[in-house]
């Protein structure tokens, strides 16, 4: 395809605990201007915008670009839960190469509370009745844990009862993330932890603790995509371009066969880093770095697996292995990954776009991985929605 998205500038805020932030509508502001000042570009050369956030009312979208410009251009907005900046994002590649607009925003936020997550809506029927129903059917649900960490947790047990992982092989995981964040200025949680702090803290379900969730976060990142022949006309780095993407959404397997692993999204992320890799005609083998959705360490150990970094079965050899970090095959989550970036559930996915924009362009600093030439991102979504994304160096 030669009409490629080119991510001309990315952006990102100093990501905060809930309570410490400054309004959602500011923050997406600044994440936005640090985008359009990164790509080289005013706001009034943007022809479209997808914005992205989970808890803030219809048309947050506007009211936060507004303080940006007003030019009357289409904004959409855009909610797919855990996902939701990962699809923004799709919906401005699409748009581009498609040939709708030249030039798009895709912008990510959210102004979370303390505390796990939960259902906004308590007076309606549940969007995740499905997921929850297929997780009842497997292991009960516990009253005493939040209903994330049971569904996560729950993934990790069907792991340990597939293949034996043991418990402290997940803690590794969270171990791993803060040593990566400790070089990432911009990321939440940099204090450097061990395995026996991970260990030793509150169990929540299944294998993890609560050093093994990631923390409510109040953030927002954006991406400006642009056509090849936009930045050609006016002068801009088109050096890194999305390779190939795909979006799915459950298939009938999620909710078949007794497996957490399949409810909490593994046969979702499969089938888009299957088509994701067709489209581009590369495999794992060809990638040097992963921005993955690491919620929770069971999530981060599955997904793996689901995206061929490592056999079936094989992921707990993996991480003893050191190949999930500098070293090793694949640098997973250099950015400290949700686990320790935080997790501003609109801000996610263009936050993985930050990350590995400064990958491909060499301008991680500390966390910088050598001789990136294609760089992978993975945003997951229960309920549901996975959003895995390909970058590559332009030719």
């Amino acid at each position: 395809m030669t009409n490629r998205a080119r991510v001309a500038g990315v952006g990102m805020i100093p990501f905060a605990k809930p309570g410490q932030s400054e309004d959602w509508d500011v923050m997406a502001e600044k994440a936005a201007r640090l985008a359009l000042a990164d790509a080289g570009i005013s706001y009034e050369q943007i022809q479209h915008a997808f914005v992205g956030y989970v808890y803030a009312d219809s048309t947050a979208g506007q009211s936060a670009l507004y303080r940006v410009g007003c030019t009357g251009i289409p904004i959409v907005n855009v909610n797919n839960n855990c996902s939701t900046g990962s699809t923004a994002l799709y919906l401005a590649r699409q748009l581009v190469e498609l040939g709708g607009a030249d030039c798009v925003l895709a912008l990510g936020f959210e102004q979370m509370v303390p505390g796990a997550i939960g259902m906004a809506f308590t007076d309606r029927k549940r969007t995740l009745d499905m997921h929850l129903a297929a997780q009842q059917a497997i292991q009960g649900v516990d009253a005493n844990a939040p209903f994330a960490a049971q569904q996560f947790g729950g993934g990790g047990l069907d792991y340990q009862k597939r293949y034996g992982a043991k418990d402290e092989t997940f803690a590794r995981i969270a171990v791993k993330a803060r040593r990566h964040a400790a070089n990432n200025p911009l990321a939440l949680l940099r204090d450097p932890i061990s395995l026996e702090d991970v260990m030793a803290a509150k169990h929540l379900y299944g294998p993890i603790t609560r050093l093994q969730a990631c923390p409510p976060t109040c953030g927002a990142a954006a991406a400006v995509l642009v056509s090849p022949a936009f930045a050609r006309r006016h002068g801009l780095d088109a050096s890194v371009e999305i390779t190939a993407q795909a979006l799915t959404t459950d298939p009938a397997s999620s909710f078949e066969g007794g497996s957490m692993m399949r409810v909490i999204g593994y046969d979702m992320a499969k089938n888009a880093a299957q088509q994701t890799y067709e489209s581009a005609g590369v495999g794992p083998e060809d990638i040097q770095v992963v921005e993955l959705h690491d919620c929770f360490t069971p999530n981060e150990l599955v997904t793996y697996e689901a995206l061929g970094l490592c056999p079936e079965g094989g992921a707990e050899k993996f991480i003893l292995d050191g190949d999930n970090t500098y070293g090793g095959r694949f640098v997973t989550n250099p950015s400290g990954g949700l686990l320790s970036k935080g997790h501003p559930l609109g801000a996610t996915g263009l936050a993985q776009c930050f990350e590995l924009t400064q990958q491909l362009r060499s301008n991680a600093g500390a966390r910088q991985v050598d001789k990136v030439s294609h760089a992978l991102q993975h945003n997951l979504g229960l309920g549901g929605a996975c959003v895995v994304t390909l970058y590559g160096r332009a030719s």
